[in-house]
């Protein structure tokens, strides 16, 4: 089962958003323009939209305020994509060059903050200061999140909580605020905005939860990039913590970290995910995804008994059922 199936019927609209999107990055300069416009052509999910659609359509729905919303939320992730490429010295992203591998870091960062420019332009068009103070905190809190896991590279010392809080800037605040202001347009109650906040929260959990685990589980051709690379960026996820209660496991680590400027962690990449694998890590991880899958779909109960609701909880349903 395809994820993009359990909301096929959005297609019409996620194309007019697609639409909207290339144009909000056509830039006047060759570079900033071919650079944005190659990082819009590598594709994506579209996750942010999608939440940001079937939020809307829980209420009154407004195709114009939905868009403008989707296409400025998912610029504000495809900045932090290409920011995340430099700060990781990646080479690839979905199997094809990175812009910072193309065109360097400079150009990579401008065009990081020219796409986050063009999303900040786009939401000040909507006249509606509870959607411009939601956007603006959640930016703040993203950037925190990016320094934070900047901090602790390579730092084994960490814990849940410390992993939980990450997880929430890097992904989860991301689509609960796509949730939160596709309500917003929809004119919902403070009440019914704050449960689908809840929801795209919880979703956001899981996703990256599966996501980091998938780092180990899928294959490099899979993931688009280097197994375990999250690992070799020295980036301790879910799966690794879980696994470092294994002494062998967590000798194993240290080891490969202490040397990790000399290449021993690249070296001994297989050797740990191997390892990993042996021990009831990977398992452990899913059970903490399905919890937050479980709080997703109780935050809907009381929302519309409609299309878009049931589409959220099949969304959440699918997310959990994901191997690859």
């Amino acid at each position: 089962m395809i994820l993009a199936k359990t909301y096929g019927y959005l297609k019409k609209d996620l194309d007019y958003i697609e639409a909207a999107l290339t144009e909000a990055i056509h830039a006047e300069h060759p570079v900033l323009r071919e650079a944005s416009t190659q990082l819009l052509k590598a594709g994506g999910k579209r996750i942010r939209p999608v939440f940001v659609l079937l939020s809307g359509q829980i209420g009154e729905f407004d195709l114009e305020k939905v868009k403008t919303v989707a296409v400025s939320l998912e610029l504000i992730h495809m900045a932090t994509l290409v920011h995340d490429d430099v700060i990781d010295d990646a080479e690839l992203r979905r199997g094809k060059p990175t812009i910072k591998a193309q065109y360097g870091n400079h150009v990579a960062m401008y065009t990081g903050d020219y796409i986050l420019a063009k999303a900040l332009e786009q939401i000040t068009t909507l006249e509606n200061p509870s959607i411009h103070k939601s956007l603006s905190k959640t930016l703040v809190e993203v950037s925190l999140g990016e320094i934070e896991q900047i901090k602790d590279k390579y730092n084994l010392n960490q814990n849940l909580r410390v992993y939980l809080r990450r997880i929430k800037r890097k992904t989860a605040l991301l689509i609960a605020t796509s949730c939160k202001l596709g309500a917003i347009t929809s004119n919902l109650s403070n009440r019914q905005i704050k449960k689908l906040y809840q929801y795209g929260y919880y979703i956001g959990m899981s996703y990256q939860i599966i996501d980091d685990i998938l780092d180990f589980t899928s294959t490099s051709k899979e993931l688009g990039k280097p197994a375990g690379n999250d690992l070799l960026q020295g980036n301790i996820t879910l799966p690794v913590l879980f696994a470092m209660k294994n002494e062998d496991f967590k000798t194993q680590l240290i080891h490969s970290f202490q040397h990790h400027e000399q290449g021993k962690l690249e070296e001994s990449m297989d050797t740990l995910i191997q390892s990993i694998k042996q021990t009831d890590a990977i398992e452990e991880a899913y059970r903490i995804s399905d919890r937050y899958l479980e709080k997703a779909i109780e935050s809907l109960q009381d929302l519309p008994n409609n299309k878009a609701r049931h589409t959220l909880e099949n969304i959440a349903k699918y997310i959990g059922k994901r191997r690859s």
